[in-house]
């Protein structure tokens, strides 16, 4: 047998699983790690000062010294939309880890105990779905007042029952599973069973739901900040821009093409990238390739 003939050595498994990798996922993780990116660039330095007036040059098309142009109060569209990555990446962040805080546990709850809870966790649910975001944000801002931190809480709540029912329906099934009922049989309570058994078995389609959350997450703040219900100016937010654009939408279409890029390139990057982590985490897709 030649040396070419010989077997070559087995990869190791992270190896094989990583370098597996579709290529939804490598795009969508590139494009999920450009905006965090700009995002937290912002934190230290933009261009400009995103809430700086320049009256003289307002208005101005894409230039060296404004690469994105400039609003009708001569503010840089590159600082803005920086900006505005910064403040729509943590209100989602918040509403995800709301909305996940708040559903993992009632649903791992309805699962594990059954019964009138179950049908009370999920008739609560039902009841939560009624009120989507925008209106939960309506009626949030009729009583505290508009504002970013309003609009986390009220896209926060329109994602318990999300994780809620997505928990419950997954932890149903291991439930019925050979290693939990023997942990049922050493004598294991349902609490210790949710935490060691359940939940980590879990965590899988618990990452995908919340890249998926994040990416609503993102279109639900930019539809808030449209119509004045999210970030309140001065401080910039993509749905703001687009909102204010619609003025200039034949004398500076850039106005409005750049945020709406901003947003339908987050958004995809998102998706891609939990279309991605399916494919990786989920065994039984693994498998078949």
């Amino acid at each position: 047998m030649s040396a070419t003939d010989a077997p070559k050595p087995a990869r190791p498994r992270w190896t094989r699983k990583w370098t597996g990798m579709s290529a939804s996922f490598a795009v969508g993780l590139a494009l999920t790690l450009f905006f965090a990116g700009m995002a937290a660039l912002s934190l230290v330095w933009t261009p400009y000062n995103p809430i700086g007036l320049d009256i003289l040059n307002k208005l101005k098309g894409p230039t060296l010294a404004h690469p994105l142009g400039t609003d009708a109060f001569g503010r840089d569209v590159l600082s803005m939309i920086m900006t505005g990555a910064r403040n729509s990446i943590l209100v989602a962040l918040v509403a995800v880890v709301v909305g996940a805080g708040g559903g993992v546990p009632l649903g791992a709850l309805a699962a594990a105990r059954g019964g009138w809870i179950d049908n009370l966790v999920m008739r609560s649910t039902d009841l939560a779905f009624a009120f989507p975001a925008l209106l939960t944000a309506v009626i949030i801002t009729a009583i505290a007042g508009p504002g970013a931190v309003n609009a986390m809480i009220a896209i926060g709540i329109f994602n318990i029952p999300v994780f809620a029912r997505l928990t419950r329906g997954s932890a149903m099934s291991l439930w019925k599973r050979e290693y939990v009922m023997a942990a049922r049989c050493a004598g294991r309570g349902d609490v210790a069973i949710t935490l060691d058994h359940i939940l980590p078995n879990l965590m899988a389609v618990l990452i995908v739901q919340a890249t998926i959350q994040f990416a609503l997450a993102i279109v639900a703040e930019a539809g808030l900040s449209y119509v004045g219900l999210g970030t309140q100016p001065p401080m910039p937010s993509w749905g703001k821009m687009l909102n204010d654009a619609q003025t200039y939408i034949f004398q500076a279409p850039y106005l409005a093409i750049f945020p709406g890029l901003a947003i339908t390139l987050s958004v995809l990057g998102l998706n891609l990238l939990g279309d991605g982590l399916r494919d990786l985490l989920d065994p039984r897709i693994r498998r078949e390739r």
